[in-house]
């Protein structure tokens, strides 16, 4: 597949990998995170604009349409991205085509709120340390608890702390007012979608329950794809080459 791919946040372990495989690869910063710009608003911004914000960047950047590929929450980012392109009420200039798109551990398009219930009732253990881990923020100053969070157990001390430090500094300001966030959910389906999709899962997935998956995947009427022995932040785990050479196959799969 000849198609541009561009990574989101998250990612950027993935740019050498595919680059190596002939592909022209952009791995890209939302507002608010890693060294972007911050916003003078509490949070880095909504659904919309991020998306947006994307959307400008192809214009920009991109002369064909890209394969774009998210990651948690990049992923629904990328799903509302991919809502507005089957909006008549939009121009193309907009929001550009894409050749396809892979969502990564993705956020459900209804959002957090079901696999934080499935949780609360199945796994209170693992809602605790969710919620403290991420809404307190505690894998900022918790190495097992970062650990056990986005990476496998068998990474490192080491390597934990480097992208636990790398982590804590690109997340100087939320992403969204979740709030906010949860209000405009779901995000709005797209029927006959034009283009490729890949719904991509771990199995070790601490965030993302295999149920959060299989929305994802019904969604769009493809079938999921769980990668074993791998964790939330897949292109970032020991086995990060696991999850690359599933897209590095469906990109060239889905130009057959």
């Amino acid at each position: 597949m000849e198609a541009t791919t561009l990574l989101g946040a998250g990612l950027n372990t993935g740019c050498p990998f595919f680059s190596s495989s002939g592909h022209d690869c952009y791995a890209i910063s939302l507002l608010g995170q890693g060294e972007s710009d911050s916003p003078p608003d509490s949070v880095a911004g909504t659904l919309q604009t991020h998306a947006r914000d994307v959307a400008d960047f192809i214009c920009r950047n991109i002369g064909s349409p890209p394969v774009l590929v998210g990651h948690s929450f990049g992923g629904l980012i990328i799903q509302y991205y991919i809502s507005n392109l089957g909006s008549d009420e939009l121009k193309e200039d907009l929001y550009p085509k894409l050749k396809g798109a892979v969502l990564v551990c993705s956020v459900p398009p209804s959002g957090n709120s079901g696999i934080v219930w499935r949780y609360i009732f199945s796994k209170p253990i693992v809602a605790f340390k969710v919620t403290r881990s991420l809404a307190a923020k505690a894998f900022q100053t918790s190495l097992s608890l970062c650990r056990e969070t986005f990476f496998s157990a068998t990474m490192e001390d080491h390597v934990v702390r480097r992208y636990q430090e790398l982590m804590k500094e690109s997340s100087r300001m939320p992403l969204f007012d979740l709030r906010k966030l949860n209000a405009s959910l779901p995000v709005p389906s797209v029927p006959n979608c034009p283009f490729e999709i890949l719904v991509l899962g771990a199995k070790d997935d601490f965030i993302v329950d295999a149920e959060g998956l299989k929305e994802t995947a019904k969604f769009y009427g493809v079938p999921p794809v769980c990668v074993d022995a791998i964790a939330h932040d897949m292109m970032l785990d020991v086995s990060w080459e696991k999850g690359a050479e599933v897209i590095f196959s469906w990109l060239n799969g889905s130009e057959k």
